[in-house]
This record gives C-alpha cells, structure tokens and sequence, in this order.
C-alpha cells in the first residue's frame, strides 16, 4: 500500500513515500480502506519531535481517517463495507489504516470521506473543551481566538449549536470571513479584541475563551473574561507557553481550564462513543459541518502539513486518497 513516512524529526520535508505491506487488525480493530484523511497541528508537532508522543522513526502518521470497512471484529458494531471516520492516533497518512472500533463512527450518507475526516480530532477536542471542561450553557458568550482554523471553526460550530453566542477572533478580513460562515454572530480583530469583545458585551465580558493559540494575548484574554469566566487552554499554536500571574484569577473568580482531550479520552472506556453520540444529530443535520481550507494528495502530506505550520489553512486541510 501507499504510505508517507516520517523518516527523521526536520519537519514536513522530512515525509516521505513508501510502499508497505496492509497491516493487520488486532482484537477490537477495524481495518480501513483509507479514502481521505485529515491533518491536524499534532502531525506538524509529530514532524518535528516537539509532541508528548514520539514514535520510534520511521512512522506514519495521522490521526483523522474516513474510509470504508474492510475487516471488523464480531460485536464491535461494524461490518465490511460500513463508511465511517475515525481517530487513530497514528498510521492515517496510508492505504489502509488499523484503528480501535470504539474510536470508530458511522457516517451519515450526507456526509464524504473528505468531511467525515475532518470531523475527529478537531470536533471531539472541542466537544470535551466546550461542554465538559467548560460548562457551557446556553445563552452565554464564547470567544474564539485562531477562530478561522481547524479547531476554531469547530468551535464556533459546537457552540453554536449549544445556543451561545459566539465572537470570533481572527487576524485578517479574509479569516473573518470563513469564521463567519462557520456561525460566528461577532467576528473581531486580533490587535484590539479586548477592548471589541467588552464593547459586544457592554462591558461585562465574556464567559469562556477557547484559546488554541497561546502567546501574548493570553493575559488580555484574561482581561476579557467577565466574573466566573473561563479561560481554555487547548495549544500553542503561536510557539510561547504563557505564564499567568494568579492574582488575576482572584480578582474575578476567574478559571484557567486545561484541555487534554486525547490524554483523556483514550483514557476513559466508552468516553469516545459518548461524544460521537453527543455530536451525531448536528453532523446529521449539517449543523456540524467542516469547512474546508485546501484538499491535497496524499503524496503531497508534506505540502499539507507545511501550510498548516505555518497558519496559512482557513478551516481544515484534508488529504484525499482517492486524488
């Protein structure tokens, strides 16, 4: 089968094709035949040796995969010839690809493999964000910084579904625009989203940031943050860690709320079917919907992951094996 290998920790240049054999299923394990495949900041991080995962090299990686069922185990809930999309952590970047049926989800016949495998990594990070580490509740007010990616988009979505209303941070007129259609109400510049996001909310500010950028403006995030607020932390995307001064979080009974979804959920038995089930309806209803930054070969996994270094993707890059 095709494959891209990662053949040293230089970054995406250092993809590489590769002919392997189909691997094989262990227990509990679908085999997929591969149709697309989603690229996410992980795979840039995997590239360059900089993630709490560092495989042995060579590896394949991507996580995100949709793709027809060529083997499934007996009582997984699966059968050859099933479309689905899946988290697999690793190996997605092939032909064909093994992943643990419970990370597994049928596709509604509205939605491609290209759609279905961007809905993963990005759509189950923010569902635990918004709804378990956040609390979200309808009528509130979410602002989303890098909110013309991948994660953002998903975010606007999520949470519009739950009924918030959400301000959209973006850093030109051209990312405002993709935030928009993902539902944003507000869209804001970077540069002064302070002073904008507490204008939109006459003064009161917002009741939960989902930051996966991190850098400088986390200390005016949380400046914006109204009483009770929550600040959540999902990257580093910009490359600074920032440090908070814990004062600030007295003054206003503020929550800074870390988010590791995939330490979690793979972590916790049944954890990933709980939130496929909790997104089901809005993917159904085209609620939840990807938009789509740029669709590459799969030979071209480094081009993809070198657009997304270096934040130039608006919505989700996906790579499609049927190219």
């Amino acid at each position: 089968m095709r494959a891209m290998q990662l053949t040293a920790e230089d970054g995406p240049e250092a993809l590489t094709p590769v002919e392997l054999p189909t691997p094989e299923p262990g227990p509990g394990e679908l085999l997929l035949d591969v149709r697309a495949a989603g690229v996410s900041f992980p795979d840039v991080l995997l590239s360059r040796g900089r993630y709490q995962l560092r495989p042995p090299l060579p590896f394949t990686p991507g996580s995100e995969v949709a793709g027809v069922v060529l083997q499934a185990p007996p009582g997984s809930g699966f059968a050859p010839g099933d479309r689905v999309a899946a988290f697999a952590l690793l190996g997605g970047f092939a032909e064909r690809a093994v992943v643990p049926a419970v990370n597994a989800y049928l596709l509604p016949d509205a939605v491609d493999f290209v759609h279905g495998a961007a809905l993963p990594m990005n759509y189950l990070t923010v569902q635990f964000a918004l709804s378990r580490r956040g609390r979200l509740t309808a009528g509130e007010t979410v602002l989303v910084h890098g909110a013309a990616g991948g994660v953002g988009t998903a975010a606007l979505q999520w949470a519009k579904w739950l009924s918030a209303e959400t301000i959209a941070v973006v850093s030109d007129a051209g990312k405002g625009e993709t935030a928009r259609s993902a539902g944003a109400d507000h869209v804001i510049g970077v540069e002064n989203f302070r002073e904008e996001a507490r204008a939109l909310t006459d003064g009161r500010g917002v009741d939960l940031i989902l930051d996966p950028v991190g850098g400088d403006r986390f200390t005016d995030s949380l400046r914006t943050l109204a009483p009770e607020g929550r600040l959540l932390v999902v990257g580093f995307t910009a490359g600074e860690i920032p440090t908070v001064r814990v004062n600030r979080l007295l003054l206003n009974n503020l929550d800074v709320v870390g988010v590791a979804w995939g330490a979690f959920a793979l972590g916790t038995p049944g954890f990933l079917a709980q939130q496929w089930a909790d997104l089901d309806a809005g993917i159904a209803r085209g609620a939840l919907d990807p938009p789509i930054g740029a669709v590459l070969p799969l030979a071209r996994a480094g081009d993809a992951l070198a657009e997304l270094e270096q934040r130039r993707v608006r919505g989700k890059i996906v790579l499609d094996l049927e190219a």
